[in-house]
């Protein structure tokens, strides 16, 4: 029997990743290119098509291609079509699904970037043998995909699975949302870069590399780095972000009572110093009748590969 390929597309903040894929769930070729470089929806579009033609001719796959699937903020499960993506350059709404159809000719299916990334650790990854849990991508901003009895939840509009945007700091930081207080303006790359900032500035007395760095040139991997060179002004930013995370895990699991609830993103490179303030912060937080019962872990799937084959299973 001849092979069956899709192409899996992330569309995030910051990189656009997407990948050939094959029944097995082996992604036979990956690229990317930046989402900010183009301000111009159409420009991205046709680009973003141009980029996934050449990739399928290079690997000789012309006519091969079933569909494409696609997970990017805010998508609209039932519609394809953006609404409201803050962390993305262009206005919405942005009727994503039609734009690619029309662009590559190919069937496309949309989902929640987040969703999407569920869909790949609940078939390849740590997700497998569960019928409920919890998938949060840290990364620009907060995305989350809830499984419950072994299906995704997507809510009666298509949107469901905003845990970034709860509000776990009543009148804290300004979100991108237009709210205050979210978890995304504390958790994602950007929040925590903010509280390193504020660190530097309450602890001026305390030596840290982070220092050194130009506020605008500081990203959440020369935190993570930091830490695991035992620098204690980034330990202690990262202790505080799993603090408020593990809080908000407890809170999540009064919703749907997961099994797990896996990390996924750039940030979790950060290791033991944020996932151990995670645990510690859930365990201390979660109503009684879930203590013990929740695993707090991070993708088994190497990085962006979750997103790009969960993408993909989409497609099928």
């Amino acid at each position: 029997m001849a092979k069956r390929y899709v192409v899996g597309i992330d569309i995030g903040g910051t990189h656009t990743v997407f990948g050939i894929v094959d029944t097995d769930g082996h992604i036979v070729a990956c690229d990317k290119i930046m989402t900010g470089e183009y301000p111009e929806l159409s420009d991205y579009i046709s680009s973003l098509a141009k980029a996934v033609t050449e990739q399928i001719s290079a690997n000789g796959l012309e006519g091969q291609i079933e569909g494409i699937g696609i997970g990017a903020p805010a998508v609209n499960h039932n519609t394809g079509v953006i609404e409201g993506a803050v962390d993305l350059p262009w206005p919405s709404p942005i009727p994503l699904k039609e734009m690619m159809e029309s662009a590559t000719g190919l069937p496309v299916s949309a989902t929640n970037d987040a969703n999407a990334a569920a869909i790949g650790e609940q078939i390849y990854g740590a997700g497998r043998g569960l019928s409920d849990f919890i998938i949060l991508t840290l990364g620009t901003g907060i995305g989350s995909g809830i499984v419950s009895d072994g299906h995704l939840v997507h809510g009666h509009r298509g949107l469901a699975g905003e845990l970034g945007h709860t509000i776990i700091r009543p009148g804290g930081r300004q979100c991108s949302c237009g709210r205050k207080g979210c978890l995304e303006t504390y958790a994602s790359a950007r929040g925590i870069v903010h509280t390193a900032i504020e660190m530097i500035a309450e602890f001026p007395d305390m030596k840290s590399v982070l220092s050194e760095i130009p506020p605008k040139d500081l990203c959440s991997a020369d935190i993570g780095n930091a830490a695991a060179n035992s620098d204690q002004l980034a330990i202690r930013v990262l202790k505080y972000t799993g603090e408020i995370l593990g809080e908000a895990c407890a809170n999540f699991c009064a919703y749907s009572s997961p099994q797990a609830i896996v990390f996924f993103g750039g940030v979790t490179k950060a290791g033991d110093h944020l996932i151990n303030p995670i645990r510690e912060s859930l365990a201390k937080h979660i109503l009684y009748i879930y203590k013990d019962q929740v695993e707090i872990t991070t993708s088994q799937l190497p990085h962006n590969d979750a997103a790009v084959l969960g993408a993909a299973a989409a497609a099928w």
